[in-house]
């Protein structure tokens, strides 16, 4: 059964907390004396009048939320914020198509760092800040921000978490609050730590804030439009593959290592050794390809080879090198990490190596199975046998990713772009990663897509960070059905 009263009530509140994160964009502005503060306050303004209308219409209404509701909730929550976050960029005039505008905050809400812009660096640093503030943001997830800044608003909420974050984010409390307040504190150190050893490595202050905002929720937007090859130092490159990486980690876990101190929960964590496990890997191997195949030196090849797995499979986006170029081999190594993803319960996108991993073992049990019919032979991880009805989940997913990526790919194909370009943009928007192959590689922007499939792409990012079923469930009749 749905109340529309109480979505309704709960998207104007959550207008009001995404006007409180635009301010910050006002304070930047102030800081830096800029001329471009009333194009931040006219939306704040829309935001508080909107969110203002719909809570008054919505008063007196109940607090439960059923779970059908909280799917509708989370899905609009998601487009609705960035509809209302694309303003800032229309009324200063640097983004003035409304689809570009969309493209690009929506690239940013979902963590996919896909661009539009071709000159980042002529941009004001309030609008430089607002970008990094979407990706801050999605990078843990709005509703999630929700629950753990505002529990007085009547939030805190099961189905609101379980549609925005799916089965595989870790409870550390009973309370679904109690642990979105446990999870933020780690981000937010992380960001911190993220900022001081990036200004240490010779990064300015306010590049330091943004780069550390962009990495820590594995986004990938920069204040370059080199991203942070601009910066062409190996203590950044170094720093920023660091962060990625525990960006890539899952947060609860980090929270017990770094808070509790029970490093052993992270160490004996099967996911978390599959996931260092790959970044060894393709690291050699590509460091390897890198030295045999370029001019690039020992270091400079172990380095550029760390960096961009690390920041592909954690779906973060940043480049220090145009891979594209590199031997058709190595970036086809690099495609491969744009499914893996980095670990459940992080900020990355794509598989994530929980499913992979349990996918793998799925289908060495096949083997098993059929030498020994009647044997039971439980899936495991981290010592826990993993439910059938996980497995089934987990299958559905897998099924659902590569239908989405195959329509995304018959789409932009069907609109123009080479399959190799239509490949990478599909595979990139679903994994939330942002670099594609070919023409929209590290280096390159998206201006020039077609609008139709600027627009598709920007579902894709959706539908991926969300994990498919919260949106997609929204397009079956059995979800619509009253009972």
């Amino acid at each position: 059964m749905f109340h529309p009263k109480i979505i309704f009530r709960i998207i104007g509140m959550l207008l009001f907390i995404e006007a409180i994160f635009l301010a910050g964009s006002v304070a930047v502005a102030w800081y830096y004396k800029e001329p471009f503060i009333n194009e931040l306050l006219v939306p704040i303004a829309v935001m508080i009048g909107v969110g203002s209308l719909l809570t008054m219409m919505c008063r007196g209404t109940e607090r439960n939320i059923s779970r059908k509701d909280g799917y509708v909730v989370v899905t609009l929550c998601w487009v609705v914020f960035s509809l209302f976050g694309s303003l800032p960029y229309m009324l200063s005039g640097y983004i003035s198509n409304f689809t570009d505008a969309f493209y690009e905050t929506m690239s940013g809400f979902s963590t996919t760092g896909a661009t539009i812009l071709s000159n980042i660096e002529e941009l004001p640093k309030s609008l430089l800040f607002w970008r990094m503030m979407t990706h801050w943001v999605g990078g843990l997830g709005i509703v999630f921000f929700t629950v753990a800044v505002f529990p007085i608003f009547g939030l805190s909420d099961i189905n609101l978490f379980a549609a925005e974050s799916g089965p595989m984010r870790t409870k550390l409390h009973p309370r679904i609050s109690v642990t979105a307040r446990w999870i933020l504190t780690i981000y937010v150190g992380l960001t911190i730590m993220g900022a001081v050893a990036m200004y240490f490595a010779g990064m300015g202050k306010f590049d330091a804030l943004c780069h550390s905002m962009s990495t820590i929720a594995t986004g990938g937007f920069s204040t370059k439009q080199d991203s942070i090859a601009a910066f062409n130092s190996p203590a950044v490159d170094y720093v920023t593959t660091l962060f990625m990486f525990l960006g890539g980690t899952n947060l609860s876990l980090l929270y017990l290592f770094i808070f509790k101190g029970r490093p052993k929960e992270l160490l004996r964590d099967t996911e978390f050794r599959t996931y260092s496990a790959i970044v060894v890997v393709f690291t050699a191997i590509i460091a390897v390809g890198l030295y045999f195949s370029t001019p690039m030196g020992v270091e400079p090849s172990f380095r550029a080879s760390l960096f961009q797995v690390v920041s592909l499979q954690t779906t973060t986006g940043f480049a220090t090198s145009n891979y594209v170029a590199w031997l058709p081999l190595l970036w086809l190594m690099l495609c491969a990490l744009m499914f893996f993803g980095a670990c459940s319960g992080s900020t990355s996108g794509a598989m994530k190596c929980v499913r992979i991993s349990i996918l793998f073992k799925v289908m060495i049990n096949e083997f098993k199975r059929i030498v020994h019919p009647n044997a039971v032979i439980p899936v495991r991880m981290t010592g826990k046998i993993i439910p059938t009805t996980v497995q089934s989940a987990i299958l559905a997913y897998t099924v659902i990713y590569i239908f989405v990526l195959i329509i995304g790919l018959v789409v932009n194909m069907g609109f123009g772009l080479d399959f190799l370009n239509a490949f990478g943009l599909s595979v990139s928007s679903v994994g939330n990663v942002g670099p594609g192959l070919g023409n929209y590689g590290p280096m390159d922007t998206f201006a020039l897509l077609p609008a139709p499939v600027k627009w598709f792409s920007a579902f894709q990012m959706l539908v991926g960070r969300l994990e498919f079923f919260a949106v997609l469930l929204l397009f079956t009749p059995v979800f619509w059905k009253r009972r």
